[in-house]
């Protein structure tokens, strides 16, 4: 196999109750933009697939009817439960996001700090739904 030929990741999907709502909060909070829409009628299905400049692309799909599902206190006891977990952006300025994110309303889970992995940091918050969504970032300087 070719090294163009292996597979790669084209984008991940997230289940959303107010498909608008997610979409506004998710373009202004990381400066994706739509791509594209769809509907699938007879699944009662809505679909917005987000991008960023760099062709990364993230699902945002939504149902008429639903329940909620995981919404793990911290990212500690996310990872004690089997799925979906989190979702996860790289940001230029992690302090900034953080406080952009935080100041506009949405739950803090874990202030920025230095990340597991060597030269990064991390932060923690919850989208509008109550969906873990970490930030990482380097360093403040």
């Amino acid at each position: 196999m070719e090294p163009g030929d292996r597979p790669r990741l084209d984008h991940v999907g997230l289940n959303v109750r107010d498909l608008e709502a997610m979409v506004e909060w998710y373009v202004s909070a990381f400066g994706h933009r739509v791509q594209s829409r769809f509907v699938l009628g007879a699944l009662d299905l809505r679909i917005v697939m987000l991008i960023d400049d760099a062709g990364r692309r993230f699902e945002l799909l939504a149902r008429g009817s639903g329940s909620p599902g995981l919404r793990a206190a911290s990212p500690v006891e996310a990872a004690a439960t089997w799925g979906f977990g989190h979702v996860a952006f790289v940001v230029p300025d992690l302090l900034a996001s953080y406080g952009q994110l935080v100041a506009g309303g949405e739950a803090a889970v874990l202030a920025p700090a230095p990340s597991p992995e060597a030269g990064w940091w991390f932060a923690w918050v919850r989208d509008p739904e109550g969906n873990l969504v970490e930030l990482i970032g380097r360093p403040p300087t």
